[in-house]
């Protein structure tokens, strides 16, 4: 089992930036694919970034030019790096690890998540 812990979020101006960090235990993060989700309140937890092992990244349609994950494999940590961002965007954002698949945009996919970041938008 992996533990992950998410830092970043914040209260932020519409059209601003955060940088979300999901920080991994374990000697196998390398291997994993990691994804980010949101889950805004009322509403079901949604897929948002995907990057793969190989750093193959998939990307929401909603979040596409305005988002980038990235990873960096020795520090064991995954980031969201979040642009131009929207009251829409307003949710509680979560990492999550794949340790078998290439990167899915499926939540049931995942093997570990953390414990959430919360991440605020005001228009």
């Amino acid at each position: 089992q992996v533990q992950l812990v998410e830092s970043g979020g914040g209260l932020v101006q519409a059209g601003g930036s955060l940088r979300l960090s999901c920080a991994a235990s374990g000697r196998t993060f390398s291997s994993y694919a990691m994804g980010w989700f949101r889950q805004a309140p009322g509403k079901e937890r949604e897929f948002v970034a995907v990057i793969s092992w190989r750093s193959n990244t998939i990307y929401k349609d909603s979040v596409k030019g305005r988002f980038t994950i990235s990873r960096d494999n020795a520090k064991n940590t995954v980031y969201l790096q979040m642009n131009s961002l929207k009251p829409e965007d307003t949710a509680v954002y979560y990492c999550a690890a794949d340790h078998s698949g290439p990167g899915s945009q499926i939540k049931d996919d995942y093997d570990d998540w953390g414990q959430g970041t919360q991440v605020t938008v005001s228009s």
